[in-house]
């Protein structure tokens, strides 16, 4: 079931994807970062075309590179920083995303990541460049008929609101939500001045229910911290009706909510119809608490990945990317 593939007919075409937001859209944007939020080293990659840590928080692809390889476009979407990047590969796409980013700017600052407005001024100059190789017509023409990804929230709820509470002691549960909500519709109003139409965004995940989760909210016996839960539902109904409000709004565009929540919900409660095994921990370590440069080298790794929906404590294997793909994709395109 876990394991069908859901393929774009050709004439809906889209010539290029672009990812905005955090560590579920970073294709290696961090590497060149003074941050611990990396992975750009073992074990991560290693089932990414030949065991390569290229940056990506997972074991393999993540969903911008299963998006585009599902609409035809490359194998993979690579990071907009990446040095290695070829001009020819850009009017394909590129993801500006940054692992430990949110829509609230102290969050990216707390852990000195690349913040909302720094990616929209990529963006920019992305377009820049796009209009010298290919042309002012045909820049214009890509610019208009992408797909742009938007994930941010979880590391705003996670970072100053939670490890850090510096938001905590500033705003209520549904005055954060507020807050982060007006900022994802000033910037999906920022990026369709550029000329983007079709956008989705990705809502806050199950993120009570993911092993780091359950290890911070969940008591002794780990189950899932409802109190996440809750900041995380309350954050997605505010965005899910603003989009609908923009989409409406906005001439031209096919603005749409990825519920992201709900999709991991389904997954992580049927996990057995999906060939997981383990959904409270990830493969990495003992699982529980492992992410970024605590899992490492010296992690012991579970002996099939397969098994597992999570890679570390916080972000999916290939195959739950995979999975949580196929289920959005129809809303995608």
């Amino acid at each position: 079931m876990g394991q069908a593939r859901v393929n774009i007919p050709r004439n809906d075409s889209v010539p290029a994807l672009i990812a905005f937001g955090d560590s579920f859209m970073d294709s290696g944007n961090n590497n060149a970062l003074l941050t611990v939020i990396k992975a750009n080293f073992p074990p991560y990659g290693e089932d990414f075309m030949g065991g390569k840590p290229t940056g990506r928080f997972s074991n393999g692809k993540i969903m911008p590179d299963m998006i585009a390889e599902r609409l035809g476009l490359k194998d993979y979407v690579p990071a907009y920083l990446d040095p290695s990047v070829e001009e020819n590969e850009l009017p394909f796409g590129t993801s500006f995303a940054s692992g430990g980013s949110g829509y609230d700017s102290l969050t990216s600052k707390i852990v000195n990541v690349i913040p909302l407005s720094d990616q929209l001024e990529m963006f920019k100059e992305y377009i820049a460049k796009l209009k010298r190789i290919v042309g002012e017509e045909e820049a214009n023409n890509i610019i208009e008929k992408s797909l742009y990804l938007v994930s941010w929230s979880s590391n705003d709820w996670a970072i100053p609101y939670t490890a850090v509470p510096i938001r905590r002691l500033q705003y209520d549960v549904p005055a954060y939500s507020n807050l982060l909500v007006n900022i994802a519709t000033n910037f999906a109003q920022e990026i369709y001045k550029l000329g983007a139409r079709r956008i989705a965004f990705f809502g806050a995940p199950y993120f009570g229910c993911f092993p780091l989760g359950r290890t911070a909210g969940g008591g002794i016996l780990r189950m899932c911290g409802d109190k996440l839960n809750e900041e995380a539902q309350s954050f997605n109904n505010m965005l899910k009706r603003q989009i609908e409000v923009l989409g409406s709004s906005l001439p031209q565009s096919r603005i749409t909510y990825i519920d992201y929540y709900k999709l991991m919900q389904q997954i992580i409660e049927n996990h057995q119809q999906y060939g997981f095994d383990v959904v409270d921990r990830g493969c990495c370590g003992t699982g529980v608490v492992e992410t970024i440069v605590l899992c490492n080298k010296f992690s012991p790794i579970c002996l099939d990945d397969s098994k597992f929906l999570f890679w570390d404590s916080v972000h999916l294997t290939e195959k739950g990317y995979n999975i949580v793909v196929d289920h959005a994709l129809p809303d995608l395109v």
